[in-house]
């Protein structure tokens, strides 16, 4: 049998090779993912549920398929956790709400019954804020969750839990979701790898309410771009309770290491500020894909900032109003923050709302006129370094003061407009501080993503560096 402390530190490929080979079984890495919990989620507050009886009998079944060659997947036995707004069956869900403290479904949302039906083990559920609407993560059921970097700082949100779970060796995988940037900004900040997929790419069903329109997806974030192509080759399925997956084509995720991509480099948004760190290292990312045989062309945004986002207020705070509506005495279970967004929610009309859905279709139109001419798009994932992990949001950005989505103000176009995107690790601050970069992608273009953040990996061969907790 292999040492067991290391294998926290495998990535899924890596431990499927040692299950094929006989060198460790399910077990063994299950027994060293539980070791790390117990050793370091007690800083970081990542995980906030867990599943250890369930994981050790769904290893057990694992390691058994393993041994008579019959592995279900190459997930089959790899340890992952899920975000606390995605229901597990048998496993408490909270939406990091009072109002949902108690609440276990019966049944996986359908991503996490593909999962389990791949041999995948959960492990637990990770923090999120509450209804998953903010930018950090934080809650009144579980408090804040640090970022393993630097414990007084935030991982961002809302799949704080999950980057902080991930970078910090617990798992090797996350199943988290993005609606504005929540995969992609929280992986930025803690050097992985976190791909939004394209709206309709992943099917869902028996999930949560939804108060985003249509603009959250569930995705993966691991350490390697390979990680992310073994989740989606399981959950990338169309289904018939989703109409929105019938819409794009299949994509088995094979590799293409041929691609060469026109890029459109947008270093910021407007006068919008960006951290000069941020600045910096995205500028060196943007060579490094030139030097990679890519062309990349430096230009402006080619959407009205301002405008999407008064959309993107009115449409998350219609949408929490809505589902806050449904519960008679929400008012005292939720956060202030909370109660202030719901209620504005509740003085909006439907002309603005609908005003929104019509800057939606005029951000698809003036994408397909920039996808014209690019394959992807390149920004910052992220204006600002990671902030207090007790705060919301950052006040100040480069010396300038800034609004609650100042720091977030890359990302909720690929949401709103439904593309693709995926954060890589760019070059890291001088404090050690991860930074990361978003590549956006055309509507069904999630494989090209793929191909692309793994030419960037391979060139920049950085060795995985753990934080010192």
């Amino acid at each position: 049998m292999a040492d067991e402390r290391d294998l926290w530190s495998c990535s899924a490929a890596e431990l499927a090779t040692g299950f094929a080979d006989g060198a460790y079984t399910p077990e063994d890495a299950l027994r060293s993912v539980m070791a790390r919990v117990d050793a370091i989620n007690p800083r970081i507050n990542a995980l906030v549920t867990c599943a250890f009886d369930a994981a050790r009998e769904a290893a057990a079944e694992s390691a058994r398929r393993w041994r008579d060659g019959m592995p279900l997947s190459a997930l089959d036995g790899v340890p992952m956790t899920v975000k606390d707004n995605i229901p597990v069956a048998g496993m408490r869900a909270t939406w990091g709400s009072a109002l949902y403290a108690n609440y276990v479904p019966n049944v996986d949302e359908l991503p996490i019954a593909r999962l389990r039906a791949a041999g995948a083990i959960i492990v637990g559920k990770t923090n999120c804020p509450e209804f998953t609407v903010q930018g950090y993560t934080d809650n009144r059921l579980f408090g804040p969750t640090r970022n393993p970097f630097d414990l007084d700082r935030t991982p961002g949100g809302s799949s704080g839990g999950a980057v902080a779970a991930v970078s910090a060796g617990i798992c090797p995988i996350a199943i988290a979701t993005d609606g504005g940037g929540s995969i992609r900004r929280p992986a930025s900040y803690t050097g992985l790898v976190g791909l939004k997929p394209s709206r309709g790419r992943v099917a869902r069903a028996d999930g949560f309410a939804t108060i985003l329109h249509d603009c959250e997806v569930v995705g993966p974030i691991a350490r390697t771009v390979e990680d992310v192509r073994r989740v989606m080759r399981v959950i990338a399925r169309p289904h018939p309770r989703d109409p929105l997956s019938a819409s794009l084509a299949e994509d088995d995720f094979v590799p293409v290491t041929s691609r060469r991509c026109r890029m459109l480099y947008i270093p910021r948004f407007g006068d919008a500020p960006v951290d000069g760190a941020i600045a910096r290292s995205v500028a060196a990312a943007a060579q490094t894909f030139a030097a990679l045989g890519h062309r990349v062309d430096e230009g402006d945004v080619p959407f009205d900032i301002d405008a999407l986002g008064q959309a993107w207020s009115v449409v998350s705070q219609t949408g929490l109003h809505w589902l806050l509506q449904r519960h008679g005495d929400w008012t005292a279970q939720v956060s202030g923050e909370i109660r202030n967004m719901a209620e504005a929610g509740g003085q909006l009309h439907a002309a603005q709302y609908y005003e929104s859905l019509t800057q939606f279709a005029e951000l698809k139109s003036a994408l397909s006129s920039v996808f014209e001419h690019y394959d992807l798009i390149l920004t910052p994932s992220a204006a600002a370094m990671p902030w207090l992990a007790t705060q919301a949001f950052p006040a100040v950005i480069d010396d300038r003061p800034v609004g609650p989505r100042g720091h977030a103000i890359f990302t909720a176009f690929a949401n709103m407009s439904g593309c693709a995107a995926l954060n890589l690790p760019a070059a890291r601050a001088s404090d050690g501080m991860p930074i990361g970069f978003q590549l956006v992608a055309p509507v069904g273009a999630d494989s090209v993503l793929c191909d692309i953040g793994a030419q960037y990996e391979a060139a920049m061969q950085a060795p995985r560096t753990w934080p010192v907790l």
